[in-house]
C-alpha cells in the first residue's frame, strides 16, 4: 500500500473505509509507521515507537470493523500522544534529559484510558521541551524538533512533536496539553487545527488549575472526533467536569449569522502582531461579516503587562520540578540551558510574591471575562509573529515564552480557545487563527472555527515530504 493513500485522508474517510472494508487497520498502521519512520529522521517529532503493541492493537480493531462491532470514531486510527501524557509501561520524561534513566509510568492518565477504550492504536509518542516551559522545539532529552513545512523554522512548543508529527503525516491526530498556548501554538506554526478546551472538560493528571489536554490534528472534523472520545468524568482530576455525551464531530454544521464576533489584534501590552499575522486575523473577520455575523473590534481591558504575574507563576513552578529532579549535572544533556536559567529565578520568589502574583492574575481574569460579555466569540492572532528559526527558545531569549501573549490569557479564564490555519506567508509558512469563546461553549467554538476552515481559500498541501 502506498502510504500517500490513506495518509492524506480524514478521519471520516478512514473510518468510513474501514466500515466498507476497503481499508484495514493492520494495513494503514504498517504504511503510517513506515511513512513515521522515513519522515522522523528530518523532524525529530516522535519517540518510543512501538510497532508490535500498536499491531497487536490493530489486529483487535481489524476484528472489530469486521463483526460490525466499532468503538467509536477512533477505532483503529493509528495516533500519538505526547511525553507529557502518562500512560502505564510508556517513559513519561517531561522532556528532562536527568529523567531519561526514569522507569515507566506506572498509571494511565485520562486521556489514555479513553484512548484505549475508544480502540486508538498509539504507536509512538511525541517530544517537547524541557519542563513544558518553553514555546519551542528544543529538548535537552529529545533534541531539536522541527517545523516539516520548513525545517529551518520552529514547531513552536510545547507540544512540539505532535504539531510536527501530524503535519508530516506521521499519525492523523495527536494528543497534546496547554498551559500557555501549548496546543494552539504548535498548532498554529504547523498549520493545524487544535484546541484548548474549557478547563475541565478533557480530564489530566496532575490535577492543574490552568494546564489541560487537548486535540491537535489537520481539521476540524479531526479535533472533534478525538474531542468526542477525550470528554468523560475523571474523580481523580478535581477540575474535571461531568461528561456531557456530547458528539462533537456530528454537530460540526452552524449558520454564523448573526453571531456578535469581536476581532482583537492588541493585548494592551507585549509584542504587537507582524502586519501578515493581524491582516490574516482582520481577513479572517471579513469572512465571518461576508457570511453574515456582526464583526466590530474587540478592545482588550488589559493596560498592564498580564503576563509578568503569569511568568512569575510560571518560574517558581520551574524552579520546584528542577530542584525534583534526580540527581545530574548542570550540562545542557540534564535540562535545557534557557529553562534551567528561568527556573532558577524562581528560588528568589517568596510565598507572598506567589500569592500576590495570584491575586493579579484572578484580576486579569476578571477583567477579560466581563469584557467578553456582550459577545459570542472573538478571533485574536495565536502568536505575534509567524515563526522563528528553529534553534531558538522562543522569539525572546530572555522571556521564551513572551510571545505566548495572547494565548496565555485564556488558560487563565478557562475559556475554550482554537487554532486553524488561515493564512500563509511568502516562506509558505502557515499562520493560524485562534476563535475564543465562552466557559463551556466547546461546541460553539469548534463550529466557528470549522467556518473558518470551510471559508479559507488557500490549499493545505500538507508537507508529508518535510522541505528544507
Amino acid at each position: 500500500m502506498s502510504a500517500a493513500e490513506p495518509i492524506g485522508m480524514n478521519l471520516a474517510e478512514l473510518t468510513d473505509a474501514y466500515a466498507s472494508r476497503a481499508l484495514s487497520p493492520v494495513d494503514v498502521l504498517r504504511a503510517t509507521i513506515n511513512h513515521s519512520e522515513n519522515v522522523n529522521g528530518a523532524i525529530n517529532a516522535l519517540f518510543s515507537f512501538r510497532p508490535e503493541q500498536a499491531m497487536a492493537s490493530a489486529r483487535q480493531s481489524e476484528a472489530r470493523w469486521k463483526a460490525g462491532a466499532a468503538l467509536g470514531p477512533l477505532d483503529g486510527v493509528p495516533m500519538t500522544v505526547k511525553d507529557s501524557v502518562a500512560m502505564a509501561g510508556w517513559p513519561y520524561f517531561h522532556g528532562i534529559g536527568a529523567n531519561r534513566a526514569l522507569p515507566p509510568s506506572n498509571y494511565d492518565s485520562p486521556p489514555a484510558i479513553a484512548l484505549r477504550k475508544a480502540g486508538a492504536v498509539i504507536f509512538a509518542k511525541t517530544t517537547m521541551p524541557d519542563c513544558g516551559l518553553m514555546a519551542s522545539g528544543i529538548s535537552s532529552l529529545h533534541g531539536i524538533t522541527r517545523n516539516p513545512w520548513g525545517l529551518a523554522w520552529n514547531t513552536g512548543g510545547s507540544s512540539a512533536g505532535a504539531g510536527a508529527s501530524v503535519a508530516a503525516g506521521a499519525g492523523y491526530v495527536s494528543v497534546g496539553t496547554d498551559i500557555a498556548g501549548s496546543v494552539r501554538l504548535p498548532a498554529a506554526h504547523c498549520g493545524l487545527a487544535g484546541l484548548k478546551p474549557t478547563h475541565g472538560r478533557v480530564p489530566h493528571l496532575p490535577a492543574d488549575t490552568m494546564r489541560m489536554a487537548g486535540p491537535m490534528g489537520r481539521s476540524v472534523d479531526d479535533i472533534a472526533r478525538l474531542l468526542t472520545v477525550l470528554t468523560r468524568q475523571d474523580e481523580r482530576d478535581t477540575w474535571s467536569l461531568p461528561a456531557d455525551g456530547m458528539r462533537y464531530h456530528k454537530r460540526l454544521g452552524r449558520d454564523v449569522k448573526g453571531l456578535k464576533i469581536g476581532v482583537l489584534t492588541d493585548m494592551g501590552f507585549g509584542m504587537k502582531p507582524e502586519a501578515i499575522v493581524r491582516e490574516t486575523v482582520e481577513a479572517a473577520g471579513q469572512l465571518l461579516a461576508g457570511a453574515g455575523a456582526s464583526v466590530e473590534p474587540f478592545v482588550s481591558p488589559l493596560d498592564h503587562d498580564a503576563y509578568e504575574a503569569i511568568d512569575l507563576f510560571l518560574q517558581v513552578r520551574g524552579y520546584l520540578e528542577y530542584i525534583s529532579l534526580p540527581p545530574h549535572g548542570d550540562t545542557p544533556g540534564d535540562i535545557n540551558p534557557y529553562v534551567r536559567a528561568w527556573s532558577l529565578g524562581g528560588a528568589k520568589h517568596s510565598g507572598i510574591d506567589l500569592y500576590r502574583a495570584l491575586g493579579r492574575i484572578a484580576k486579569m481574569k476578571a477583567a477579560l471575562l466581563a469584557a467578553f460579555e456582550g459577545w459570542d466569540y472573538v478571533i485574536s492572532p495565536v502568536m505575534p509573529v509567524v515563526n522563528f528559526p528553529a534553534e531558538e527558545p522562543g522569539v525572546s531569549r530572555e522571556m521564551p515564552l513572551e510571545h505566548t501573549l495572547f494565548t496565555a490569557m485564556f488558560n487563565q479564564t478557562c475559556q475554550p480557545a482554537s487554532t486553524v490555519n488561515m493564512a500563509f506567508d511568502s516562506r509558505h509558512l502557515p499562520i493560524g487563527v485562534q476563535v475564543i469563546g465562552h466557559r463551556f461553549d466547546d461546541l460553539g467554538v469548534l463550529q466557528v472555527t470549522k467556518a473558518l476552515e470551510d471559508m479559507r481559500t488557500v490549499k493545505m498541501d500538507w508537507p508529508f515530504k518535510p522541505r528544507p
